[in-house]
């Protein structure tokens, strides 16, 4: 769910799933979806010329300050990875109990390094459960302070 919060503050509905299956791109809630699927794949797989087209596609649809936002999410997110996986990091028991759903919807249990969080217990689970709607409407009531909330 916390993964969720930025789609909760600006108001704008997601589906994560389209992580996992590009074809619901369109679909997906997520502004650009298709354009920064494609700049993701690109920096993490593909060659120098998809990369190219992929930031040149990102660069003439949400222009250079957001293809730098972008180019700074995706490093990001690749050191965060790497050193967890290195160091064999657990996640925080709130937060694998508060991102359960989000966990299950992206299949990250499949991954090896998932061997070092240990699950959760049949009271954490229910409490992440209960806990998640407030955890929403946490992030919407942030979103309308701060002026980020599309329809607010």
């Amino acid at each position: 769910m916390l993964l969720r919060a930025s789609g909760e503050i600006s108001g704008h509905g997601i589906d994560v799933s389209v992580v996992k299956d590009d074809t619901a791109a369109d679909a997906s809630g997520i502004p650009h979806a298709r354009a920064l699927l494609a700049f993701t794949e690109a920096v993490v797989r593909g060659s120098e010329e998809e990369l190219a087209a992929a930031r040149a596609q990102l660069l003439d649809e949400l222009g250079a300050a957001c293809l730098v936002d972008a180019a700074a999410v995706v490093g990001n997110f690749e050191r965060m990875v790497r050193i967890a996986d290195a160091t064999g990091i657990p996640l925080d028991s709130p937060v694998e109990a508060l991102t359960q759903d989000l966990r299950s919807v992206l299949g990250l249990a499949a991954f090896g390094s998932s061997a070092n969080t240990p699950g959760l217990g049949p009271v954490a689970r229910i409490l992440g459960r209960g806990l998640e709607p407030a955890s929403r409407l946490a992030f919407r009531a942030f979103g309308a302070a701060t002026g980020r909330r599309k329809d607010d």
